[in-house]
């Protein structure tokens, strides 16, 4: 059996949120989010650690995460999303200011890792549930390729009282594989109790236990070569003159699965998913934290 890398997704600077939410404090000793993914990331069978961070906070995010923090329990590195790592043949266009998506901040990592993979979002708590879930699913696949994965979790689990939310809608096939995940904006739950979303002024309901994407997906390392040849050949081509178009994972992992490249098998959670989407979330958070330790899910001091 073979040990998954996690890669986190840490390079976005939270504008909504207003400061660096991957490194806020949630815990009972200043402990965040991260901490406590790569906690359950360690104790599901992940042997190493890959963070995509940005060089403008790189010194100060390297301080506090590091091997050492994590008791050396396992390997740590880092890769950097900047506006201007674009494979050969791409340029930025002038006035581009943000970086290119979720997808192109996953491919600063094809040179670091070499196994399968899970991917995930710095400022989502996921739970121990989904970590044990994933790594139990990757660690069996070896020299597999294109057989990926992703954990979905009910959309009334994953709602913020503070704001509506984004979430990937997606359907399944009868062997339990992915078939079509769609993006939806602007979902919240209504005065009535309802799940609304409000796409282009439509407000269409939603199923309470509909699965959605949290950006929870599992890999193996071919997927690099297929994302750089996609965002190279196809997508920088067709949106790369854009100022704020974005090459986000759901648009990769729809691609290989309708083009027949790849199958993504639909794993599960059961557990309400945390995160920090706006900064009024973060008491939420820390309140969901304490009763876990309270019932003994986490210790109280996370590293000792």
């Amino acid at each position: 059996m073979v040990k998954p890398t996690l890669l986190v997704l840490a390079a976005g600077m939270g504008s909504r949120y207003g400061s660096l939410k991957q490194m806020d404090g949630v815990g009972p000793n200043n402990e965040a989010i991260i901490d406590y993914s790569i906690y359950d990331a360690i104790r599901a069978g992940f042997g190493k650690i890959v963070f995509v961070i940005r060089n403008s906070f790189a010194e100060e995010f390297k301080e506090i995460f590091t091997a050492e923090r994590f008791g050396n329990r396992i390997e740590v590195d880092y890769v950097y999303q900047e506006l201007e790592n674009l494979p050969e043949g791409c340029s930025v266009p002038e006035g581009r200011e943000k970086p290119w998506g979720t997808n192109h901040a996953l491919l600063m990592a094809a040179d670091k890792i070499h196994e399968p993979f899970a991917v995930i979002n710095a400022d989502d708590f996921y739970g121990a549930e989904a970590y044990q879930v994933i790594g139990d699913y990757l660690s069996q696949l070896d020299n597999s390729k294109n057989q990926y994965c992703m954990v979905a979790y009910e959309l009334s689990k994953t709602l913020s009282e503070n704001g509506t939310v984004s979430r990937g809608i997606c359907g399944v096939d009868a062997e339990g594989n992915l078939k079509t995940m769609v993006e939806r904006t602007k979902i919240e739950r209504m005065p009535d109790g309802r799940i609304l979303f409000h796409d282009d002024g439509a407000d269409e309901e939603l199923a309470e236990n509909v699965p959605v994407s949290m950006n929870l997906f599992g890999f193996t390392p071919e997927y690099f070569t297929y994302s750089e040849e996609y965002f190279k050949n196809v997508w920088f081509k067709e949106r790369g003159k854009e100022l704020k178009s974005e090459f986000f994972l759901p648009l990769m992992v729809n691609v290989l699965i309708n083009n027949g490249t790849a199958k993504l098998r639909m794993l599960h959670s059961s557990s309400k998913w945390y995160g920090v989407t706006y900064k009024e979330d973060k008491p939420t958070v820390v309140k969901a934290i304490r009763e876990m330790i309270d019932e003994g899910k986490y210790p109280e001091k996370l590293w000792k």
